[in-house]
Parts: C-alpha cells; structure tokens; sequence
C-alpha cells in the first residue's frame, strides 16, 4: 500500500497545478471521517509531470472501466461561473480574471499567483475547502463499491498528506520531450513550462516513488499497450 494525497488547486493547465494541498485529509472528518475504502474498493494514485500525457493515460483505463475521480476537473467545476469559489475569487483578484465569456481567466489567474506568496495563500484558502470537499464525497461514495478508483491528482508524489492508495502509477516521459510537446501542441511558452516543471518533483523522484511505470515516450499505440498491462497489474492488487 502507498499512502499519498495532493489537489492542486488550479488546474494543470492554469500553471498552479504545481499547488499541493492537504485537502484530502483536512476534509475527511467534515465529509464523514472514516473508511474512505472498503474491502471492495481499489483506489490505484495517477501521476506524471506537466506534459507527461497523464490525462490520456487516465482517459484508457476509464475506457477499460476504472472509475476516475480527476483533480483537474473538480477544481474546474468548482471555478465555474456563479459559484461560492469563483466569486471569491473575483473579489479577491478582481475583475481581470475574468475572461470576455464570463468564465475564469486561468491565465490571468497563474499571472497573478506566480511569484506572490501572499496571493498563492490566497487562492488556496479560497479553493482548498472545496476542492477537498467534493473529492472526499465522491471517494466516501465510492467506497462501499467494488469499483477500481483512479485518483488522478498531478501532485500525488509532491504532497505530504497520506491517503491510501493500492498502488501509485506514474506517467513517464523525458521531460525535453514533454516541453517540446507542450509548446508544440499546447502552444504553451518554453519559459512558462520550464517554470511549472521546476516547481514538481523531479523525474526521478517521481520513479522513486511510483508501484509502475507507464513510459510515454513513444507512439499512441505503444502506450496504449501499456496501459493494457497496466490494467492486468491493476486487477492482481487488493484493496488499501
């Protein structure tokens, strides 16, 4: 068993995915304590670096029928338009970091964050609470199932905080690789990925710390081979 935690309270592609937090653990006792897993229950961490393709390694196995609880994609829900977190956000900000749609600014936001401490704590102690929240809810509902759960959290490997896990798999490629994907396909700054990249664990700490390795390093149909021998090591784990 791994015990990991991390939520990032902006998503990966707003530049603070690189904000670890311990709300998975703060929030366990608001959201009813425990067991967050059962007997039946299999939680498998996800992670990888900016740029590792974590996010289509999680898409495969939701594919194959894990049941992905996405960091990245609660924080996004609960920045959404009219919501406590993104007018709290707006008031501390201000209207500058919100974009011509209406919608959050992530940009704007990451402009903001980056270098200020001060704001970082900020934004944390707006989002924090919430994130942490609904990730707990929807573990607690997992939790008397027989599903295998995929925690896709960026942080996993940085955080402090301990939940347990049956097995952490990490999303590996040559961070020059990654980079040159990122300002090739996401149009993203070679200064801007290099800044994210340094505020995460290294590579090798990553390696360190992971049960299995998927190397993303190669073609769509490679990885997708490995991610079916993913599955198999998956299904041979018993529950944290």
């Amino acid at each position: 068993m791994t015990s990991l935690a991390g939520v990032p309270l902006l998503s990966e592609g707003q530049g603070a995915g690189q904000v670890a937090s311990s709300a998975l653990s703060a929030r366990a006792g608001v959201v009813g304590g425990d067991p967050l897993t059962s007997a039946a229950v299999l939680v498998i961490g996800l992670t990888g670096g900016i740029g590792s393709g974590k996010s289509t390694v999680s898409a495969l196995l939701a594919a194959k029928g894990a049941v992905v609880v996405d960091a990245d994609a609660i924080v996004r829900d609960v920045q959404r338009p009219g919501t406590p977190v993104f007018d709290a956000m707006v008031e501390r900000f201000g209207p500058g970091i919100v974009a011509g749609d209406g919608t959050l600014d992530r940009a704007a936001v990451a402009d903001i964050v980056f270098g200020d401490p001060d704001a970082l704590a900020d934004l944390n102690a707006i989002v924090h609470p919430a994130v942490g929240a609904e990730i707990m809810l929807r573990m607690q509902q997992l939790a008397e199932t027989d599903d295998i759960v995929v925690l896709d959290v960026p942080l996993l490997v940085e955080s402090k905080n301990a939940y347990p896990v049956a097995g952490l798999l990490v999303v590996d490629v040559d961070p020059d690789v990654a980079l040159a994907r990122l300002v090739q396909h996401r149009g993203m700054r070679e200064d801007d990925v290099r800044a994210r990249m340094a505020r995460q664990a290294t590579r090798q700490e990553r390696l360190d710390r992971a049960d299995r390795v998927i190397d993303n390093s190669g073609s769509t149909e490679e990885l997708a081979a490995q991610v079916d021998d993913a599955w198999q090591w998956i299904a041979s784990l018993t529950p944290a």
